[in-house]
């Protein structure tokens, strides 16, 4: 009987090429509860299964393949690492989520490795409190529709997601997995960067997200924190930034949305009590910076920047747009003086559409809305209004300069370390 010491001796010293074909569920085997696995460089097959707490360790020279068969590898036990291993070749099918780790245990650390080449990334299944930091996760050459999630939470609780780069891949779903934490990861090329699906508590946090169809998209998940992302060029038709349906309770503070199709879409908060709460955002370059749509009302919006958008704020629905509390934010089109240099307007920022009610109350005319007759048509109801404009929100004390140094187009570094396995 092996000891713990001995084992790991006899493995490292077993480098010969004979091995370095084997099964890598011989070697997981082998291993005792709690022992320590450093493999010899080379390629394993897989798929493998981990049944029992251990650390399995390839330190950047291992590759586990797949054999294009189910998952990579399997966590069925609590307290397991998986570090500085190249995972690929999984399976391809969708029910069984085929993918690079499918992780159904607490107190895991994925950590460095590399996982492409398969369906799904990550996935966490009835778990919770593990950390997954400093991985490089691809999908498959494919449109994104048919790739599998770079990671999927299901019943998953309570997990750090930090410094990882997704590319090449469909969403990061989170459902029904609550108190999740998400920062400093670099999203690209995916449909949905995050897919919050009654997630509630889950904290979104100096990520970057870029040339995603959309970047963070909530539905029915309560009490989210939206911090210090910077999310670009969004720019599918029926993409944004950031979207929050049938959501209460979020705060989007300090985010960097920029050339998106919307860079903030939001119905109402389904609980009058628990607003949205936007402050100190910048929102540039976007086609429509804000679009509220449903009954007005149940949204804060405080110090942002609103600088070079096509339209800065639509609203579409039923009920008082003086429901929604706007307030000293800056507007690159305010047209008045701050005479006291208080660093205030003297006089409200207010927004009123006038041709623009056809395309808002009738979405189907949406389609014409550059086109010259309704230009010429707006120009008109300005000049002499043949109908009452529409309120769209009064800003009691608009700024005369961006919140934070956005006029200067400061931009801050919000990867503090470059994500990917290092």
């Amino acid at each position: 009987m092996f000891t713990r010491i001995s084992l790991f001796l006899t493995l490292c010293a077993l480098a010969l090429p004979a091995w370095a074909q084997q099964s890598l569920q011989t070697w997981i085997d082998l291993t005792p509860p709690g022992g320590v696995l450093r493999l010899p460089p080379g390629t394993y097959r897989g798929p493998a299964l981990i049944e029992k707490p251990l650390t399995l360790e390839g330190n950047g020279k291992v590759v586990i393949d797949g054999s294009g068969r189910g998952t990579v590898i399997t966590i069925k036990a609590d307290n397991v690492t998986l570090r500085g291993l190249h995972l690929k070749n999984s399976g391809d099918s969708h029910d069984a989520i085929d993918g690079g780790i499918m992780g159904e245990g607490k107190n895991l650390l994925i950590e460095h490795n590399q996982i492409d080449d398969v369906l799904f990334g990550i996935s966490l299944h009835k778990g919770g409190h593990s950390t997954l930091r400093h991985n490089r996760i691809r999908s498959r050459h494919s449109d994104s529709a048919d790739r599998g999630d770079g990671l999927r939470l299901w019943y998953s609780h309570s997990n750090l997601i930090a410094h990882n780069d997704f590319s090449q891949i469909r969403d990061l779903t989170i459902s029904n997995a609550t108190d999740n934490r998400f920062k400093n990861n670099h999203i690209t090329d995916s449909r949905r960067a995050f897919n919050f699906l009654f997630a509630h508590r889950s904290v979104v946090e100096d990520n970057h997200l870029e040339k995603n169809s959309t970047g963070i998209i909530a539905l029915n998940s309560e009490h989210l924190l939206i911090r210090g992302n910077r999310i670009l060029h969004a720019m599918d038709a029926s993409g944004a930034g950031i979207a929050l349906k049938e959501t209460s309770a979020a705060i989007v503070v300090d985010n960097e949305i920029v050339h998106c199709a919307h860079g903030l879409m939001a119905d109402s908060p389904m609980d009058p009590y628990n607003r949205i709460v936007m402050v100190n955002n910048l929102f540039a370059h976007n086609l429509t910076a804000i679009y509220f749509y449903g009954a007005f009302g149940g949204h804060i919006a405080i110090a942002n920047t609103f600088r070079n958008n096509l339209w800065p704020v639509s609203i579409v629905g039923d009920g008082d747009p003086m429901n929604d509390l706007w307030l000293a934010n800056y507007w690159d089109d305010y047209q008045g003086f701050d005479r006291n240099h208080d660093g205030y307007g003297d006089w409200p920022h207010e927004l009123l559409v006038f041709a623009d009610r056809l395309w808002m109350e009738i979405p189907a005319t949406k389609f014409f809305r550059n086109a010259i007759v309704l230009e010429l048509l707006d120009f008109l109801e300005r000049l002499a209004p043949f109908s009452s404009p529409m309120l769209i929100l009064h800003d009691a004390a608009p700024r005369m300069q961006p919140w934070r140094g956005w006029e200067k187009g400061q931009r801050r570094d919000l990867q503090k370390e470059k994500p990917g396995p290092h």
